[in-house]
Order: structure tokens, then sequence, then C-alpha cells
């Protein structure tokens, strides 16, 4: 009997799959490893006697860290302990925007500090963008049931810095959980990790929570450099008023966007020409190779199926024809 279901936990080769009121632990389907067919946290599924059958098709994916079927993406950082670096910030703002996931600001361990012009820096760059921004303290408890709030009725990826307070703010809504914290280090001002592995947490009845390790190496390279432009909203308006069809936004005489700097958050900017140095460094790294990836899975009628290597297929051939062969000289030997 093929019944459905969600995976909330991956560990080792074993995946955790929730089917209504049970939970089965199964591995995956031997010709799913074949055709590298990847099942992550967040995937629905089909499971048969213990084993995933197939996955559904996604809402989304993301593949650092690999998590599907989000409905948002709350980007946690610190105030403090550690600093809040902007362009980090902006990374994960634009690589939710890249998946096409909704994201939502929340801003951490606003105990440590209460400045004013901080807060207004923040709603400055921020609002106008569209974010929604909310500011809380998981160790005095400040606005955690506004946070409990945004949570309801959807499944949410935390995702920021290790130390910026994303278990801890999982457990100020739910203590049961028990997620395991650490402080951020004197020597390094960085947190260390604590979660080791993606993983799907009910809070409540109607609140569901990815909780993921923390990122440290989010890199714009696997995009050319016209394409970041995308990624920045305050850019919109001055699409196609540029001079040249090319042009990065940087240096180029007759860019629109250079014309109207003042109107764009020098930090945003500076994110802006960071992505796209990234993005630079992969361009010239596949200007003299080829992109084509050899693959090992074909579609046949919409069917996801395993590919014959040449090799097999030639001797699959040269079999056919043997036999053929043999088949001839017994008719002749009849006859």
């Amino acid at each position: 009997m093929v019944i459905r279901g969600q995976v909330f936990k991956i560990h080792s080769d074993f995946y955790y799959v929730k089917c209504e009121n049970e939970v089965l632990e199964c591995k995956l389907r031997e010709v799913l490893k074949k055709q590298q067919k990847k099942v992550v946290v967040g995937d629905f599924v089909e499971v048969e006697d213990e084993k995933i059958q197939n996955f559904l098709p996604r809402i989304n994916y993301i593949p650092r860290p690999a998590v599907s079927n989000i409905d948002q993406m709350i980007i946690v950082s610190a105030v403090k302990e550690p600093e809040l670096n902007f362009t980090q910030l902006d990374r994960y703002i634009c690589f939710a925007k890249y998946y096409k996931i909704p994201v939502k600001l929340c801003f951490n361990k606003s105990d440590l500090s209460y400045d004013d012009k901080f807060i207004e820096k923040v709603f400055s760059i921020y609002e106008p963008l569209g974010y929604d921004i909310i500011f809380t303290s998981a160790l005095e408890k400040d606005n955690i049931e506004e946070f409990e709030e945004i949570l309801k009725g959807k499944t949410s990826a935390l995702c920021g810095n290790s130390g910026v307070g994303k278990s801890s703010l999982i457990n100020a809504i739910n203590p049961e959980l028990e997620l395991r914290t650490k402080n951020v280090s004197e020597k390094t001002e960085r947190g260390t990790h604590t979660t080791r592995h993606c993983e799907i947490f009910n809070l409540s009845e109607d609140i569901r929570i990815i909780d993921t390790p923390g990122f440290s190496n989010l890199k714009f390279d696997f995009m050319l450099p016209l394409e970041i432009s995308n990624l920045f909203e305050e850019f919109d308006k001055y699409k196609g008023l540029c001079k040249y069809s090319d042009c990065l936004h940087i240096h180029e005489d007759g860019c629109a966007i250079l014309e109207n700097i003042q109107n764009v958050s020098k930090t945003r900017y500076n994110s802006y020409v960071s992505f796209t140095e990234e993005a630079k460094e992969y361009k010239e790294r596949i200007k003299y190779s080829g992109t084509k990836e050899e693959t090992f899975s074909k579609e046949h009628n919409n069917k996801s199926m395993a590919k014959i290597s040449s090799k097999k297929r030639q001797d699959s051939r040269k079999l056919s024809k043997q036999k053929l062969e043999k088949e001839d000289m017994e008719n002749e030997t009849i006859y």
C-alpha cells in the first residue's frame, strides 16, 4: 500500500517521513539512487514497504542547505554578538529572491543594544523594499508573541549566521524542544554551529519550522554578472535606461543607476558590487570550459528513467546481433 507523507529529517541513509499521525523510518528506493534523485527535507514522498518510491513536484527548492516546499524564509540577524553584517544579510535576501521565496527579517538580541539610529537605518533600507521587519530578544522574550504570529499557518525556514539565536527563538516559543544553543566565541566573535542538520519542527498545530545549519559559505558562484542586478529591487525602475545593454552599473558611462545612486542605499550597492565580483569569477571559470554535464537519467513520456551508459548499450547491441546471427545459422542448418 502506497502512502504519502513529508520528509522532516534525514540522518545518514535514513529518511524520517511523517504520514498523518505516524513517523516512518525509510530508505531510498535503489532506482532513485541510480537516477541520482535527491530527496531533501520538506519533500512530499510516496512510501511503500518503508521505502521511498517517488517524490512529488516541489513548490520551491534551495540546494544549500537542501530544503524544499517552504512558505517563507525568516532571515535572523543579531543586533550584536555577532555584529550585524549588512552584506551577509543582503546575501540571504538575494538568495531567497533568486529561489522566489517570500522573506521576513528578524533582528534578534535587541536586549544587547537598543540604538534608535540603528533601528532607523534598518527600516530606512529595507522597509521601502517591502520587507516585514521585527526586532526580538529570545533572552528577554521581547516580541516573541509577534514573532510567533508571523509563523502561524506556514512552513518557515530560519536562516542566518551561527550564533544569531535561531535555536533560542524556537526555544522561546516552545521550550519543550530544548534545542541546543551556544554562546558566541569571545575570540572570533562568531557563533558556533549548534544545528547539525535540517529538520522540520512542529512548534504548534499550525507552526512548522525548518531549522537549518548556519550559513557561512554562500556565494554567487553560479550566476553571470549581468543577472545579479535582478536580485536588487531598487534597480528595477532604472532597467533599460542605461546607455549600454550590458551595463554592470559599476563604472560605465551613461549608467542610469549610477546617475541615481543617491536613491540607493550605500550598503545595498556595496553588496551588489561584491556579488557581481563573485559572479565575474564564475564567468571567468566557465569561459573556456564546456558547461554540459553528464546525466544519469533521461526523460521518456514524462517519466524519468535510469540512463544506460553508451558502453552497455554497445554491448547490448552486440549481443542482439550475435543472437540474430546464431538464429540465421540454425535456420540454414534446418533447411
